[in-house]
């Protein structure tokens, strides 16, 4: 059978693949706005990453295909967890109960410019002229957003700020991914997944959070499968 010219290209293949991560995530924001409606922040979080975790049971490989965590990964991914599967998604979840569904999904592309930059700060990665015209773009984007909302309101800006956090938690995630990226990606998404559902799910329960409806918390559970779960193994 004759091989994929996408198979020779693995940078385009990864690219590709990061694309449809973005995309999966991206379609995520309205839906968890819709289905999180009234909902805590703490048990939004934690039906999203339930999803995430079944998906992440769910695509684990053989040993012979992938390689499996260690011990020494732990501290990788209880700070992938606390930044990606606590702080993100609470934040996300509180602003977007304070903020237009628009507003939100335009501020998330900040996410892009915090990872481009913690790369840069932490690993040494390259930025050329290009991805500083790039980064300084989605920062004018930002600003100008965050002005704009403030026009309308103390929650509104309020909310858009908690959407800004939640990007620059996950930016932090993506990038302390990379240590954990020779792994096996099933396995990845089931332990940060799994760590960020058991500590919402209990600040949940601290926070004294009322129960979701049978069908805001199945809708959630799908869009953290797809939107959280898919989306990461493809990232």
């Amino acid at each position: 059978m004759r091989a994929s010219p996408i198979s020779h290209l693995p940078a385009l293949r990864g690219g590709l693949l990061a694309l449809f991560a973005a995309f999966l995530f991206g379609a995520s924001t309205p839906l968890v706005q819709k289905f999180g409606e009234d909902v805590g922040a703490f048990t939004t979080a934690a039906l999203l990453y339930v999803g995430a975790a079944v998906v992440g049971w769910m695509l684990r490989q053989p040993v012979d295909k992938e390689a499996r965590l260690r011990r020494a990964d732990l501290r990788w991914l209880l700070a992938m967890a606390f930044f990606g599967a606590v702080v993100g998604p609470v934040a996300l979840a509180w602003g977007l109960q304070r903020t237009s569904g628009m507003g939100a999904s335009l501020m998330l592309t900040l996410e892009a410019l915090f990872t481009a930059v913690l790369a840069w700060q932490i690993y040494g990665e390259t930025m050329d002229r290009r991805v500083w015209a790039a980064v300084l773009m989605l920062l004018t984007g930002g600003l100008t957003l965050v002005l704009d909302q403030g026009r309308d309101g103390a929650t509104q800006l309020w909310g858009l700020l908690a959407v800004m956090v939640a990007t620059a938690a996950w930016g932090m995630d993506n990038t302390l991914s990379r240590a954990v990226a020779d792994r096996d990606p099933g396995q990845v998404v089931l332990s940060k997944a799994a760590l960020g559902a058991s500590s919402t799910a209990v600040a949940a329960l601290l926070a004294g959070e009322a129960l979701p409806a049978v069908w805001q918390a199945a809708g959630l559970l799908v869009v953290g499968a797809t939107g959280y779960g898919l989306s990461l193994r493809f990232y």
